[in-house]
């Protein structure tokens, strides 16, 4: 049988205590735990913002037919001479 991993007791934290603050000094600790705060709050809060039920999300609409969508030139010329051959400059 495997044994339990058990939470570490009291003089067990001392030594943990002392390798953390040997790791990141004393002067960091109050800012590592003021960033761990806040990261905590943020995600109680986007958690409970994913319990509301989200908003209605309209629906796609089908693209024009008739030609008149903007069309646009992926080389960058812009929209002028869209489908006809590019002069030399």
């Amino acid at each position: 049988m495997v044994p339990q991993l058990e939470l570490p007791q009291g003089g067990e934290w001392i030594v943990i205590l002392i390798i953390v603050v040997l790791l990141f000094g004393a002067k960091k600790l109050p800012e590592l735990s003021r960033n761990a705060a806040r990261a905590l709050n943020e995600f109680n809060k986007a958690r409970a913002e994913g319990d509301e039920k989200p908003a209605e999300v309209a629906p796609p609409q089908p693209p024009v037919a008739d030609g008149s969508a903007a069309r646009v030139d992926v080389e960058g010329g812009g929209s002028e001479g869209v489908g006809e051959e590019r002069r030399g400059l």
